[in-house]
């Protein structure tokens, strides 16, 4: 069997795709998540072992939040790697440290755990540099500053770089991995696996009879567990949420436009949105977006006009009518929100009534991070408060404005 035969068999078509960025050096960061059994982890231990070994200066450090979690996991599955490629006889095992070591050249995998942090600096190599770098069970760091930090540390001393983070996504969107991932970065691609594209046989009866009884018996944890979807934690808002790319087609097609305005006030953003409302479907489309704290009336009139969006009435919070008249006076068609007891509640039930609302994480990163975050507050029995809370919600607030023309359009529910 020739060897691009050979790889093919041990690296499902779920991982092909990603199997190509990586030869050809696409991207820096692969956030790799999935429920159990997607082989993630056996994906990435492959992927360490054959750029090694095509690499003479490739050497890697992989890393979990506690040392003593790393023999029996990470180790393993990266010997399980290389027997699988059949080059054990190549490879030294060294338990104790624990360490392998390439014998042709030297080259080393080191593992770590980050029970403390200021060892990580002390990562050095006799040849080459630390090409790859994983972060398994990620979420269980401290959030990304951590990552950061170690990353800074690692990645020196060389020519291209590879990070693989590997995780079981969490149940809540608050969690800092769920909303890392809504940060777009072009060096950066996210995968997601599940164990319904694992062969069957690699798996086993057991484990797939396990799957199935869950499936049954709580969809929920299922959906948690198997197929690695972040359900949420009970106290999120809005439970009706799509973050996808929206293509520029699907923006050629939207005709009922809406825009909002939500004012900055003194450290707080200003925060402008666009978006489309399907009635029909009763489904949100957010497109665009400016949040930027310390802009003039004029400086935002300026960015509206010069972004060529198709103008509509721009509704805006009604707490500044001289505001509002300023950018009038600059060619904006703008006019105040109109409130009153209860518009609210009644913006947001309306809201979180849709059957979906889309938001685009690349086009519009703020308004992803506010919507998939936004949570009740614990009441300190268990429950949560029967109210909205008035924080970190300037693109929530914008689109509420946005589209108080439409709301009368369905049913609030």
């Amino acid at each position: 069997m020739s060897g691009e035969k050979y790889i093919s068999r041990l690296i499902v078509p779920a991982f092909w795709s990603i199997h190509r960025d990586i030869c050809q050096g696409r991207y820096v960061h692969y956030w790799l998540k999935g429920g159990r059994g997607s082989g993630k982890s056996s994906f990435i231990s492959l992927e360490i072992i054959l750029g090694m070994i095509g690499d003479e200066n490739a050497n890697a450090v992989v890393l979990r939040k506690v040392a003593n979690s790393l023999r029996n996991s990470v180790f393993e599955q990266l010997w399980w790697a290389i027997c699988q490629l059949g080059v054990e006889q190549f490879w030294e095992r060294k338990v104790s440290i624990p360490e392998l070591v390439y014998k042709k050249s030297g080259q080393r995998i080191v593992f770590h755990g980050m029970d403390d942090p200021r060892r990580i600096k002390s990562v050095k190599f006799q040849k080459g540099y630390c090409k790859y770098i994983w972060f398994e069970e990620v979420d269980e760091f401290l959030g990304a500053g951590e990552i950061r930090t170690i990353n800074q540390s690692l990645m020196r001393g060389g020519d291209g770089f590879t990070v693989f983070y590997s995780f079981n996504p969490p149940k809540s969107q608050q969690n800092w991995v769920n909303q890392q991932l809504m940060q777009v970065r072009l060096d950066t691609r996210i995968h997601h696996s599940t164990y319904l594209d694992m062969p069957e046989e690699w798996l086993g009866r057991g484990f797939l009879a396990e799957a199935n009884h869950m499936k049954t018996a709580c969809e929920e944890l299922y959906r948690h567990e198997y197929l690695g979807e972040a359900i949420g934690s009970g106290a999120e808002v809005f439970r009706n949420l799509e973050i996808r790319e929206i293509l520029d087609e699907e923006i050629a097609e939207f005709t009922h436009i809406n825009q909002g305005l939500d004012w900055g006030y003194a450290v707080d953003p200003l925060h402008y949105t666009v978006n489309h409302y399907d009635n029909k479907k009763r489904r949100l489309y957010v497109f665009f977006e400016i949040q930027k704290a310390g802009m003039s009336n004029r400086e935002i009139a300026e960015k509206i006009l010069e972004e060529d969006i198709r103008q509509c009435e721009i509704i805006c919070d009604s707490a500044e009518p001289k505001s509002i008249a300023e950018l009038c006076e600059y060619g904006i068609r703008a006019t105040g929100a109109k409130k009153g007891p209860g518009s609210i509640s009644f913006g947001m039930r309306w809201l979180r009534g849709l059957e979906k609302i889309t938001i685009d994480p690349r086009r519009c990163p703020n308004t992803a991070r506010e919507f998939s975050a936004y949570s009740f507050e614990g009441d300190g029995r268990g429950g949560w408060k029967d109210r909205f809370p008035d924080r970190d919600n300037h693109a929530i607030d914008a689109v509420r404005y946005s589209c108080q023309n439409v709301m009368h359009c369905v049913k609030v529910r």
